[in-house]
């Protein structure tokens, strides 16, 4: 076998070619390709960051491109990602937790401006069209024969928006994001915030509806989550529906994570 020429691996690796790729070339393997790259102080890209490559490069296909999941594997997936987190030590999640706020912190400022537009504008659909939640929870209401309005105004004195309507049992449904209950846009907007919840809870009590909110504490709406969901709501709904709680009883608050 003939000497291999380290500068040329250096050069192919450098224009996001694979280890596997360059030994295929130069009919050797990929592990030498590797200790070649080591030992001209090349760090390897991760098994993840390799495949970005290749995909990005039209040299490989995405793993699930094509493929379509059943409901079942879905769910399969999401209830493991759910309990892999619930079964986490204290200290692997405030890991997890820093990495994500170091790979933040690692962001180009013009990429994180495009990256706060795009969320930007997203917060703005979803007080249009309804969160995932919402309308999760809407889709399953009205299968149950329910009539839904989404963001009702007017019901109360004052500029307020109501998530989910149910005018036939008189109930109210609001799902707090974690922005209800955590200083995401600062202290100040937080405090504010529980200010005209509780306002808004009291005009809706006082006018005669029955109030059910939502701690919502997920991140995603996995089908696991979706599925609690629907259990928690439910259940009050039909109690509701049953028979309407008497004063004092007309405001529930549920609490809905990961775990």
């Amino acid at each position: 076998m003939s000497k291999i020429d380290e500068s040329y691996v250096v050069k192919q690796y450098g224009e996001n070619f694979s280890t596997y790729s360059i030994a295929k070339e130069l009919d050797t393997y990929p592990k030498k390709i590797e200790r070649i790259l080591k030992k001209n102080g090349i760090k390897l890209r991760s098994r993840s960051e390799a495949q970005a490559l290749a995909i990005k490069s039209g040299r490989a296909k995405h793993p699930t491109e094509g493929t379509e999941r059943s409901d079942e594997q879905k769910l399969k997936i999401s209830e493991g990602k759910a309990n892999h987190w619930k079964n986490m030590s204290k200290e692997d999640r405030e890991a997890v937790s820093q990495a994500s706020k170091e790979r933040w912190d690692n962001i180009p400022p013009e990429k994180k401006r495009q990256m706060l537009e795009s969320a930007g504008r997203a917060l703005r659909m979803t007080t249009i069209e309804g969160s995932k939640a919402e309308k999760s929870l809407k889709k399953n209401l009205e299968t149950g024969g329910f009539e839904v309005v989404l963001h009702k105004k007017n019901l109360i004195q004052g500029k307020y928006e109501i998530d989910l309507f149910l005018p036939e049992i008189n109930t109210i449904i609001e799902i707090d994001g974690p922005q209800h209950f955590k200083p995401i846009f600062g202290e100040m907007k937080l405090q504010k915030t529980i200010k005209q919840d509780a306002i808004k809870n009291g005009l809706l009590v006082a006018a005669g509806y029955c109030v059910i909110r939502v701690k919502y504490m997920c991140k995603h709406l996995s089908q696991s989550v979706e599925r609690k969901l629907w259990a928690l709501v439910s259940e009050e709904v039909g109690k509701i529906k049953d028979k309407f709680p008497p004063k004092g009883k007309r405001f529930i608050e549920l609490e809905i994570d990961n775990e």
